[in-house]
């Protein structure tokens, strides 16, 4: 069962710098330019600058994902608008009060730094969350509303998929350890590991009922009733299966 590690290596992705500087150079440059020396080449520039001290090495092959990425799924160099200065990419981004008015937080962890916390997605393919590796790119829909282009943990390009911010990224689901389970009550929102005969991922889901029982070698040993928001099958299930949403811990720590 892939269940989600308590914690992961966070990718660090590229800085708000080299994102800008790949935008200008994906508007300027025809696609004959885009080859192996090129992207080697930025890749060289990125590594030598300061903005880059500290984190891991850029390389060539990343950079040329991202062009790969962008001429995919991004608009064309015509129509191509830069994001205003102000509006960079995430996690960078989410220290932007734009951004963070958007990002689904909870209460009183606005005013926190942001581009530390870890970020999950929700795919309009199957309704399911998926952890965040990394925030490729950006646009601006007519109506206002920001999209991000997400790559996920542990898949590949070719799943890489354009999400609302709004409606679509939150701060990342946690799991919860053996002796944590106190903290989850009747009627929580968690996220709970649904298991198919074709497929299996996390999908939201509220609490229903709890059997509570007596902890031992094997750890916590409580049944959990929950039911699917996306298709209201109910399950009962043990700890292990689920990750509680942020804000829940926060209101355990202030009882």
């Amino acid at each position: 069962m892939d269940l989600r590690p308590r914690q992961r290596q966070t990718f660090s992705g590229f800085t708000r710098a080299e994102v800008e500087k790949m935008e200008h150079l994906y508007i300027e440059s025809d696609e004959q330019s885009l080859n192996e020396e090129f992207y080697k080449k930025l890749a060289r520039l990125f590594n030598r600058s300061s903005g880059r001290a500290g984190k891991p090495v850029v390389k060539w092959t990343e950079v040329e994902s991202w062009f790969g990425d962008r001429q995919r799924l991004g608009p064309s160099r015509e129509t191509s608008v830069v994001a205003p200065k102000n509006f960079p990419v995430i996690p960078e981004a989410c220290t932007s009060s734009k951004a963070t008015e958007n990002l689904q937080m909870p209460e009183g962890e606005k005013d926190q730094d942001l581009s530390r916390l870890e970020f999950e997605a929700l795919s309009s393919k199957d309704g399911a969350w998926y952890d965040v590796e990394t925030f490729l790119s950006h646009r601006f829909l007519s109506s206002g509303e920001i999209e991000f282009l997400v790559r996920y943990v542990g898949l590949g390009a070719e799943e890489d998929e354009w999400v609302n911010v709004r409606n679509s990224v939150r701060e990342r689901s946690i799991p919860l350890e053996d002796a944590e389970c106190q903290k989850v009550k009747v009627g929580d929102l968690v996220v709970c590991f649904q298991e198919r005969q074709d497929q299996a991922s996390y999908y939201d889901a509220h609490v229903i009922e709890i059997q509570r029982r007596l902890h031992d070698i094997r750890g916590c040993r409580c049944i959990f009733l929950i039911r699917y928001d996306h298709d209201k099958t109910e399950e009962k299930v043990r700890l292990r299966r689920l990750c509680c949403r942020p804000s829940m811990l926060v209101e355990s720590e202030k009882n």
